[in-house]
Order: structure tokens, then sequence, then C-alpha cells
């Protein structure tokens, strides 16, 4: 498998975030995601639409960065998610959890029901 290096971006008020994450990079992108909500003191958002993976390890890394920001008293918004990883967040209980999450998945089961 030899998708993209990972990146994280800052500009302005919208973290974005390109390339593969996966087992092996998380800890990097979690650290450099770190590196920018501390430097911003705005609330964010988090623009997943250019990254290529939807894996357990994204979601946790996710919840690192929702509680970083909690604890700074911002705010972080998720956009852009994949179908794939909606439906593991939704499946695991977590989208309640993360913010732009849910929204898509209500709509989703809406469909299913």
């Amino acid at each position: 498998m030899n998708a993209s290096r990972p990146v994280v971006t800052l500009d302005g008020d919208t973290l974005l975030v390109s390339g593969a994450v996966d087992p092996l990079t998380v800890i990097s992108v979690r650290q450099e995601g770190e590196k920018w909500i501390r430097a911003s003191k705005a609330d964010l958002q988090v623009d997943l639409s250019a990254m290529g993976t939807a894996h357990s390890v994204v979601l946790s890394l996710l919840l690192c960065w929702h509680r970083l920001a909690v604890a700074r008293s911002q705010a972080l918004r998720f956009t852009g998610v994949s179908e794939r990883l909606n439906s593991l967040a939704a499946l695991s209980g977590l989208d309640r959890h993360l913010p732009g999450f849910s929204a898509q998945s209500s709509s989703e089961n809406l469909h299913h029901s």
C-alpha cells in the first residue's frame, strides 16, 4: 500500500487533512494537528475531504483533537467526512461525539429505516 503521506495544514479557520492516515502515520498527524489547534485561538473547521482513508485510528485521532479543542475552549466541526468514515463512526457510536458526523449519519439512517 503506497498511499500519499498525510499532511495537516491550517488555512484561516480551516484545518485541512490530506493523504492517507494509518497506524504508522497517525502519531505524526496527531502532533501536527495539535500544533495547529494550539496555534489558533478561533473555532476551527476540520476538512477531511482530501483524506484518503477510513480507519479506526482516524476516529481516535479526531477524538484526541476534539478533546484538546474542548480543553482550550475551542470548537471543532468536521466536514468532508467520507461515507466509509461516517459509517465507521456510526457503528461505534462515536458519531454523536464528533461535531459534523451525526447530521450526516442521521440523514443516512432515515433512508435505511
